[in-house]
Order: structure tokens, then C-alpha cells, then sequence
């Protein structure tokens, strides 16, 4: 008896009653309801339980892992925690460079804490955050670009244009033995988002090494034919050496041995 009671007063759940709604709304089975509320809970939660500070927005931003040239209706979104507004951090730069000083640092804050969360800005992102115009956002990362910032938004992670991949840039600093400090000062990218760049390369020649073709490494991993060559040619380059760095990614034995090269 008392198992029954239980069973029925689990039946008047929330949960149990939007089971059923979706099973009649759809038609679906009971057991099927349940997987679809589950799939759907886990993305609410994905999306809504980030917990803001003043100054800060949640704003939706594309996957770094979409490939360029994607739709951006289909692409995935990640729900981002960015700050606007950091009152002592702003006012001093407000006081050093004035309103335009300080849009160049809320623009590099909020490109920086975006790709260390996996997610990547657009050019009009940060115009409509920043309240200004597509043309002056442009404007400033050419500036800061000149003077050897490196901005990651989605159109310049995604190397448009002719030359080597930040990425492979970035994995070429590593390897030749610069720390996780540097690597940021001088690339504006987060130790999280480095490590991410290197989990990224030991896929694909872990692919490799099992004898993918480049094609099938493109289509197993979604990274552009270009990014899969680079990466590759960087392995080449490296396994010459007999790198350390490049040993300790396949082989976390070899870490506490003595580098060759510190930076």
C-alpha cells in the first residue's frame, strides 16, 4: 500500500506531468517523453544556471569549434558570462585613455573571457555590446592588432585570410618551450584556451597515427582541411627534434623530465 501511495503521489510531479504533456502533444511513448524533458533540462541548464556579478551580462556566442563559413543560424551556441562593466578596473583606464582607450579594453576583456569559456565574438557582437558600429570595431583591433595585440573574435580565429593559423602559431610558441604566461602575454589567450588548442592537435595526430586520411580526420573531428595540414606539418617538425613537449603529450611519463629549452 504504501508503495502505491509513493508511485501516485510521484505521478503529480512537474516533471511526470510535462512527461506526459510532451508524450500527447508528440505522440511519443512514455519512455521516449522522458528522454526528450531530459535532453531538453540538460540544455536549460546549459544555458540558464550561470550566476552573474554586477557588471556582467550572459550573452550567446558561437562554438569555437565551428568550422568557418557555417551558417550562423546553425551553428551551436554556448551561453557566456562576459564583463561589461568592471567599475575600478574601467575607471582607471578611463582616466589613463579615455572613452576610446576604454573600449579597446572592455573589447579585448570581453573576446578574451569568451574564448576561454569555448566561445567565439563576431565583429558585430562586440559592436552591439560595446553600443558602437561594426566600422570602429574593425578600426580598433586593427589598431591594437598594429601594436601587437592579438584579439580572438570568430572572423580572425578562423583565419580568413592567406598565412599560418593562430592556432598553429600559438601550438608553434608551446612547443618551442614558452610557458603558459607568455603564451598569453603575448597572444591574449588564456592557458585554458591553449590547452584547449593542444587537446586539439593530440586528436588529430592520434588520428594520424592510426593511418586517417586527412579527409576522414576532417569529417571525424569537423577541423578544416587547412588547420589538419598545419597541425600535421607542425607533428613532422617537432617529431624531428625528438621535442619534449611533444613527448609529454602523448606520454605523461615524460613530464617530469628536464627540458631542453625553458622560456
Amino acid at each position: 500500500m504504501d508503495n502505491q501511495i509513493a508511485e501516485r503521489l510521484k505521478s503529480k510531479s512537474v516533471k511526470n506531468a510535462i512527461v506526459n504533456r510532451i508524450s500527447e502533444d508528440f505522440n511519443l511513448t512514455p519512455l521516449l517523453a522522458e528522454a526528450y524533458f531530459n535532453q531538453i533540462k540538460g540544455y536549460f541548464l546549459e544555458h540558464g544556471d550561470i550566476a552573474l556579478q554586477s557588471g556582467q551580462i550572459k550573452y550567446l556566442a558561437i562554438d569555437d569549434r565551428e568550422p568557418a563559413g557555417k551558417p550562423v543560424d546553425l551553428c551551436k551556441k554556448l551561453s557566456v558570462k562576459l564583463t561589461i562593466h568592471n567599475a575600478d578596473e574601467d575607471t582607471e583606464v578611463y582616466k589613463r585613455s579615455g572613452l576610446s582607450g576604454l573600449r579597446r579594453h572592455k573589447l579585448l576583456r570581453i573576446t578574451k573571457e569568451a574564448i576561454e569559456q569555448g566561445a567565439l565574438l563576431s565583429y558585430e557582437d562586440i559592436a552591439f555590446m560595446l553600443t558602437t558600429s561594426v566600422v570602429t570595431i574593425k578600426r580598433d583591433m586593427a589598431q591594437m592588432r598594429r601594436e601587437g595585440l592579438t584579439i580572438p573574435t570568430r572572423g580572425w580565429r578562423h583565419d580568413m585570410g592567406r598565412g599560418t593559423t593562430h592556432k598553429t602559431q600559438i601550438l608553434d610558441l608551446y612547443l618551442n618551450g614558452y610557458q603558459f604566461s607568455e603564451i598569453e602575454r603575448r597572444t591574449h589567450h588564456s592557458e585554458t584556451a591553449v590547452k584547449r588548442y593542444i587537446q586539439d592537435f593530440s586528436k588529430i595526430v592520434l588520428l594520424h597515427q592510426k593511418e586517417f586520411s586527412v579527409d576522414q580526420i576532417r569529417i571525424s573531428t569537423g577541423f578544416s582541411t587547412r588547420l589538419i595540414n598545419e597541425y600535421l606539418k607542425l607533428y613532422d617538425k617537432y617529431k624531428k627534434e625528438d621535442n619534449h613537449r611533444l613527448s609529454v603529450i602523448f606520454d605523461p611519463s615524460q613530464k617530469n623530465k628536464p627540458e631542453d629549452t625553458q622560456k
